[in-house]
């Protein structure tokens, strides 16, 4: 996927960065309330230190959880942050391979700010990997940067965050990816939450 998270200067760089996203914990909060009352087992896919994971069992304390990403920095600070929780296993994985069949399934999948790194290809691709590894009534929520309807747009979002910009970004519109997930067979499918180009898209598996 991503392999400059590999640095530790970046990593901490990122960190720095995404605590500070404007009305972040608002779509966090959004995305909490579509997760299934009875959820069970949960896949986080990019999951950085932890953080999304760490709200999801805080909401669903009888879930257990299985962290991935490729970063080893973040790896690290994830392992740090469940160390003697038996309900989290942290696995690494690049998203841009695809799935192991050997997870299982899941009752949710969530996903903060990760797959806008991967091609578009591979984004559709996941997402239809993402269905095949929903229980029944499985949910898949994905927080993400997505693209700004025009250039002068997106202009405004990067100063609202600062002025600073991901070069590793590959952005894509909300609409394009509702309708992929629409196609894959998801139900239920909508932009729940967006402000400039953060959105919570979100879908589940009939």
């Amino acid at each position: 996927m991503v392999r400059e998270y590999d640095a530790e200067a970046k990593t901490a760089d990122y960190l720095s960065v995404a605590r500070q996203i404007p009305r972040r914990e608002v779509g966090e909060s959004l995305l909490l309330e579509r997760l299934p009352e009875g959820a069970l087992r949960v896949l986080d896919l990019g999951c950085g230190d932890g953080h999304l994971l760490g709200l999801v069992l805080s909401a669903r304390p009888e879930s257990h959880g299985l962290a991935v990403d490729v970063s080893r920095p973040m790896l690290e600070r994830a392992r740090a942050r469940y160390a003697g929780d038996a309900r989290v296993e942290v696995v690494e994985h690049d998203l841009a391979v695809p799935l192991p069949s050997s997870w299982g399934s899941f009752d949710a999948v969530v996903s903060s700010f990760a797959i806008h790194h991967l091609d578009h290809a591979r984004k559709r691709a996941l997402y239809a990997e993402v269905f095949a590894a929903l229980a029944p009534g499985g949910v898949f929520c994905n927080l993400e940067h997505v693209a700004s309807p025009t250039p002068a747009m997106h202009a405004r979002f990067v100063q609202a965050l600062g002025g600073s910009e991901d070069e590793t970004n590959i952005l894509l519109d909300v609409e394009t990816q509702l309708r992929w997930l629409r196609e894959l067979g998801f139900v239920e499918v909508d932009c729940d939450w967006k402000w400039r180009e953060l959105a919570l898209l979100a879908g589940s598996r009939p």
